[in-house]
């Protein structure tokens, strides 16, 4: 009997302080990570973190809550909800939305759901600042030179639908500081099809992504698969929007969609240069960087804005 007693006041002890290390060693989830597992979120919405992996994806683009964001076309704030609360108390959050101007039902209505939703909890979403990019001629989506980081997230497809790519992109140049980082979620096309300028499938292909950028002043820094769906196979009857969340073709061959899941896409950033460096001015073919050897040729359908 005593040598039970004796072993239990040994293993419990033992047991006592394994707990705690288990414990201990727990992570705390960081301050993003705790936003987006706030209430605040619809489960909808926190349904898509598996497809749009928001704290990888903003922690690849480096965003910091000190930092000045711009976000661009946030349709109806499924990443303002995210961005907002955690930008409020030291950095700032642009929201760069259709012009109030426009009276087309879709721009319209669109608009008034993003205010509606801003204004319904201002404790999380009343210093984020609503500006206008309604290209070609309401383009300034924050001060010159002001914002740390400019991101977005599948729009590329809408721009170029419009012949309005070029606009923006310099728009977010003119935006961004020296230094900054825009960060570009997109839909990914294949890269073995021509890229149809109009994108009416919805799929853009990387390396015209990477010549529109480079076409506006920007530097290609880096690129992840944070987001990527190796099942997308990219040839649907109703283009990207044969999947979900669309799901056009309704209850046809829904379960096979829902199994695929969201899209393909790339995950990219590149810079705003802070100065012309030598390197800039040597031959490209002197670059080593593969990502600048093989990108170098601008799509003839790009164009500057004027």
């Amino acid at each position: 009997m005593k040598k039970f007693l004796l072993a239990s006041l040994v293993v419990i002890p033992f047991l006592s302080v394994s707990f705690l290390s288990v414990a201990a060693d727990k992570p705390k989830p960081n301050a993003l990570q705790q936003i987006i597992d706030g209430k605040h979120r619809s489960e909808e919405n926190k349904h898509r973190d598996q497809y749009r992996h928001p704290e990888q994806t903003l922690a690849f683009f480096d965003v910091k809550e000190d930092m000045t964001v711009v976000e661009i076309s946030p349709g109806k704030g499924w990443y303002t909800e995210i961005l907002a609360p955690y930008l409020r108390e030291k950095g700032k959050l642009y929201a760069a939305h259709f012009s109030p101007k426009n009276q087309e039902t879709y721009f319209k209505d669109s608009l008034k759901a993003y205010l509606d939703k801003l204004h319904k909890q201002p404790k999380l979403y009343d210093k984020v600042e609503v500006t206008v990019l309604q290209p070609p001629k309401e383009v300034q989506i924050a001060p010159d030179d002001s914002a740390d980081r400019v991101l977005t997230f599948r729009n590329v497809h809408n721009w170029m639908s419009h012949d309005q790519a070029a606009i923006v992109f310099s728009a977010m140049y003119k935006a961004l500081k020296p230094g900054g980082i825009l960060g570009i979620v997109e839909h990914r096309g294949s890269p073995i099809k021509p890229q149809d300028p109009k994108a009416v499938s919805g799929y853009v292909n990387e390396d015209y992504v990477i010549a529109l950028a480079r076409n506006a002043g920007f530097e290609f820094l880096a690129k992840s698969e944070i987001n990527a769906n190796p099942k997308d196979t990219k040839n649907y009857p109703e283009g990207v929007w044969t999947l979900p969340p669309a799901l056009r073709l309704k209850d046809k061959d829904k379960e096979k969609y829902l199994a695929i899941g969201e899209s393909d896409r790339m995950t990219i950033k590149f810079i705003k240069p802070q100065a012309k460096t030598i390197a800039s001015f040597l031959p490209k073919q002197l670059l080593v960087g593969i990502e600048r050897a093989n990108l170098t040729a601008i799509p003839a359908v790009i164009h500057n804005s004027k």
